[in-house]
């Protein structure tokens, strides 16, 4: 057993607030509070049925207690399953689950809630931004990727043959209800996959969280309660406030983006297969980085410095061995691609990013070996 659950009761719950206007919600953050759910999603969405989503390994151990704590806030629920794994987000699995749905009586006073990680949240996030037009959805994450990126902004989506989160829609939770006792039974790859999102945000908003990630890690990958719960909130409240400035993508919030380009590649290369999402952006941010340096925008050893983090979490940063002509295809259906422009995103310095829209060939010049390490996968 890792560090969360011995020491539940000793680190005090935090809050960030994604202000949004009328659609404003609060993320809660804490230790061993997935029990209280029930009356926090009552008092968010004063739903009186749940639609419950979530996958096998995560229902068999929290299911049951989410269930009871809204059954006790008297919000009937009914449990839908799709499986693991990121080739679940697609089109055939939302027909699937609106059947599922409807036939458990869902209405515009039902709530949707996403039990799991970021490929439940997204799957359920366009599920229930879709069905009768639109239905609340609460955010309750189970992984460390889902907690510090994906469950929160309102981003939702399901992959296509031609790439990743092409179909989707902007649709805000009601509630990002977090528990980071959770992360105790998370597999260890995983937590480094979400680690991912977590330097990612220190490397392109928050140098003073990057330094305190290379002398935290190890009791981040302990998940020590009093390093973990100040982490997770430092990463929501970057993402709250790039969101709150930008809810829809059109300036700021692409910087988020930084490592996806590449990364969401990746893995539509390699068919959604061997390769998590965080993985892949551990993988894109290496890439990106370098390229910051090639193309003079950021300092000299900025990228041995980001991969020296990533390496220590455990993650790759050598992107899998496919031509470049099949990387430019996969770039070529990128959302963020305007006319014959990618906007790319580049690193100034640790700390500190910007957008540049660059032609495909400038991102990756032909020139341009595919760089093999041996390090970091």
């Amino acid at each position: 057993m890792r560090g969360v659950r011995g020491a539940a009761r000793s680190v005090a719950a935090r809050r960030v607030r994604v202000d949004l206007g009328d659609r404003s919600y609060p993320i809660e953050i804490g230790v061993g509070t997935l029990d209280a759910v029930g009356p926090a999603v009552a008092a968010a969405t004063g739903a009186r049925k749940a639609i419950l989503i979530s996958v096998p390994p995560v229902a068999r151990r929290y299911a049951a207690r989410v269930e009871r704590s809204l059954r006790d806030a008297g919000i009937r629920s009914k449990r839908l399953l799709v499986p693991d794994g990121e080739r679940t987000k697609n089109l055939g699995q939302v027909a699937r689950l609106y059947d599922a749905c409807l036939a458990a009586g869902a209405d515009r006073s039902s709530v949707v809630v996403a039990l799991g990680g970021g490929v439940v949240g997204d799957l359920a996030g366009f599920v229930a931004a879709t069905l009768l037009r639109g239905i609340p959805v609460v955010q309750v994450p189970t992984s460390l990727l889902a907690m510090v990126d994906s469950s929160v902004g309102g981003k939702t989506g399901v992959n296509v043959a031609r790439g990743k989160n092409l179909v989707g829609a902007f649709h805000q939770p009601s509630l990002v209800w977090i528990d980071g006792e959770t992360l105790d039974t998370l597999p260890t790859r995983q937590l480094a996959a979400g680690l991912a999102e977590v330097i990612k945000h220190a490397a392109i908003r928050d140098e003073r969280l990057f330094r305190r990630l290379e002398r935290d890690l190890d009791r981040l990958l302990a998940l020590e309660p009093r390093v973990c719960v100040p982490i997770l909130q430092r990463n929501c409240a970057i993402k709250a406030a790039v969101v709150s400035e930008d809810e829809r993508e059109a300036g700021p919030r692409m910087l988020l983006n930084f490592g996806h380009t590449l990364g969401h590649a990746a893995e539509a290369l390699k068919k959604f297969r061997g390769i998590l999402h965080g993985e892949g952006v551990a993988m894109g941010m290496s890439f990106a980085a370098e390229r910051s340096e090639e193309l003079g925008l950021a300092p000299a050893g900025t990228a041995n410095r980001l991969r020296a983090l990533l390496v220590r979490a455990g993650l790759p940063t050598d992107l899998p061995d496919f031509p470049r002509s099949a990387y430019l295809r996969a770039l070529a259906v990128d959302k963020k691609k305007r006319d014959d422009r990618l906007h790319f995103v580049v690193l100034r310095a640790i700390g500190r990013a910007e957008t540049r829209p660059l032609k495909l060939a400038e991102i990756w010049p032909p020139r341009r070996k595919l760089l093999r390490r041996g390090t970091g996968g």
